[in-house]
């Protein structure tokens, strides 16, 4: 799988988050419920001074197995905003990531990527990794992915 090296700033991201691990069984259904929250709960439509309209699913406070973490869906903004204190606030770190450019059905072609990035042999930090919707379309969507490294 092919990937270019990129160096990012620091990104702020505001949304929903929860914890879950890869050996959940649950696994899918709390990442799918936060994407429901965020979308049809209407935490997207409360999220002020957006960069964009691309929405972010970060994973981030892994454990020491990596095996866990905490997944944040949101919005990237340029700054926090009275309107987003209820919502939950996630720093994305500056520095050196693999960017992967994936096209595809929105679910699928994220979870195939996923697999082969895990086996991937990079030199991670596991201080944020996340995916980047540059569009809606569940079909057709194009979708960037960071893995942080060190």
């Amino acid at each position: 799988m092919e990937y270019e090296i990129v160096n990012l700033d620091e990104k702020i991201l505001v949304g929903a988050s929860a914890n879950t691990s890869n050996s959940s069984p649950d696994m899918s259904n709390v990442i799918g419920g936060l994407w429901g929250k965020f979308y049809q709960g209407g935490i997207h439509d409360k999220i002020k001074n957006t960069v964009n309209e691309f929405a972010i699913g970060l994973y981030s406070d892994y454990t020491e197995d990596k095996n866990g973490y905490c997944i944040t869906v949101g919005n990237e903004v340029s700054s926090l905003d009275e309107n987003n204190k209820n919502l939950d606030v996630k720093i994305i770190p500056a520095g050196k990531y693999a960017k992967f450019s994936i096209c595809g059905n929105m679910v699928t072609a994220v979870v195939d990527a996923w697999q082969q990035i895990w086996q991937m042999d990079l030199d991670r930090s596991f201080t944020g990794d996340f995916e980047e919707y540059k569009n809606a379309d569940v079909e057709n969507a194009e979708i960037d992915i960071y893995v942080a490294l060190k």
